[in-house]
């Protein structure tokens, strides 16, 4: 990392815009800066979901992604850099596949319920589908690589899936959508 950050306040932003990592000045609500942003975000959620009693191995898995997301918020900030790769996408697809083999088929909608701990995978999750909101709109005004993209789109499917095996990490299970819930009442 070239520059290292000494000094938090530099009242460079009180004008409305923030520096790139190519050194380039945009306005705070660029849309590579919402981008960031979100990113950086739920960043901070899967820190939060992160001071729950998680299984070890959910624990490796969430670090490793935050340390991802910093790599994918790097890429965000210096266009045309690419940090993000295939190799990020498979290791995503394997955790996916290897939770969801532990989890029974779903016959229902579930609500984003449950466990503390689920509820804040929950969270994480829908945050990560804002940040690919984001993305898809910067990838309308500026190149975005296919693996970021693709990164963020599978995260948030991981995400669900955690969420789901948090529930029975914790003694239940999804909660329900009752779609006939009316007429039970």
């Amino acid at each position: 990392m070239g520059n290292r950050l000494s000094k938090i306040t530099t009242r460079t932003g009180d004008d409305g815009t923030t520096g790139l990592g190519d050194g380039r000045r945009v306005t705070k609500d660029d849309a590579r800066i919402v981008a960031i942003g979100e990113i950086d975000e739920l960043n901070s959620h899967i820190g939060v979901l992160l001071c729950e009693s998680v299984p070890d191995d959910v624990r490796v898995a969430l670090t490793l992604i935050q340390h991802d997301l910093f790599d994918l918020g790097g890429e965000l900030s210096v266009p045309g850099h690419t940090m993000m790769t295939d190799v990020h996408l498979r290791r995503l697809d394997g955790w996916l596949t290897q939770y969801n083999a532990t989890l029974p088929p779903l016959k229902e909608f579930i609500l984003p319920a449950g466990s503390r701990a689920a509820s804040h995978a929950h969270v994480c999750r829908t945050v990560c589908r804002r940040a690919e909101r984001a993305i898809v709109t910067l990838g309308t005004l500026d190149d975005v690589s296919a693996a970021l993209r693709g990164y963020v789109n599978r995260l948030s499917d991981l995400l669900f899936v955690l969420a789901r095996v948090l529930n029975r990490v914790n003694g239940g299970s999804d909660v329900l959508w009752q779609h006939d819930r009316t007429a039970k009442q």
